[in-house]
């Protein structure tokens, strides 16, 4: 089997890229799969902070602890450290691949682009919204960590 290790990138690091990181943690342990799994931001803005509450409660519904991660900002290390590089929606994914250092091994893509006729969709930031938001985004990330294993079970 393929050998992946899978960063999640969002804007701030405390909204979908945990939430991502979290469903992915789940659904590898699900399919008894080892993988490296982490999440990091663009910015710096929310540098060893903890998830979003909301974030928080929404993972927690779902049986899964995301309450001790740390959101820190992606470094030139993560091109090299990580198999694939998933940004949350375009803006992120075109900081990522503006920053990408020579020698770069990662596959960087969306998020999205695991779920078939969703290739190409960004996921919302539900970080000014509401609750339901991160009900929507926990749902669309827990599609692509499903999409992604199936995909890699059949490589």
């Amino acid at each position: 089997m393929i050998r992946a290790s899978i960063l999640m990138v969002c804007l701030g690091n405390i909204c979908r890229s945990p939430l991502a990181e979290g469903a992915f943690r789940a659904a590898a342990n699900a399919h008894g799969l080892d993988l490296t799994v982490d999440s990091c931001g663009t910015a710096a803005f929310h540098i060893g902070n903890a998830p979003d509450p909301r974030s928080i409660a929404v993972a927690s519904q779902n049986g899964v602890d995301i309450s001790a991660l740390q959101a820190r900002q992606l470094c030139e290390a993560d091109f090299t450290e990580f198999t694939h590089i998933f940004a949350m929606d375009h803006e992120n994914l075109a900081n990522i691949k503006a920053v990408r250092p020579a020698g770069s091994t990662a596959e960087i893509a969306l998020l999205m682009d695991n779920v078939s006729d969703r290739e190409g969709e960004a996921i919302a930031d539900p970080y000014y919204g509401g609750d339901d938001g991160f009900a929507d985004t926990w749902e669309d990330v827990t599609a692509a960590a499903e999409a992604f294993f199936a995909n890699l079970k059949s490589a």
